[in-house]
């Protein structure tokens, strides 16, 4: 769990997230530094449903190498199935 929990999203939210506190957009591919979300993914993301945070968090990786990025070698927290 994070070690600053953010009091104002769902818990299950705070469980399920790609975030790693790297918040930095790329102005070239604008994907974020840290987690390759985009700024319009992070600001919906408390509105997500799991399937769809899990469909984005499945993509991240490869858009983060298609953009010249380097993903975080830090998993995703999920919560389990």
């Amino acid at each position: 769990m994070c070690k600053y929990p953010n009091r104002h999203h769902p818990a299950e939210m705070s469980q399920e997230t790609p975030c790693i506190a790297v918040c930095m957009i790329d102005p070239k591919s604008s994907l974020c530094f840290g987690c390759g979300r985009t700024l319009p993914e992070i600001a919906r993301w408390h509105r997500m449903d799991r399937a769809e945070r899990r469909a984005v968090m499945a993509e991240l990786a490869a858009r983060m190498t298609s953009a010249g990025l380097t993903p975080p070698k830090v998993a995703a927290r999920t919560t389990p199935d």
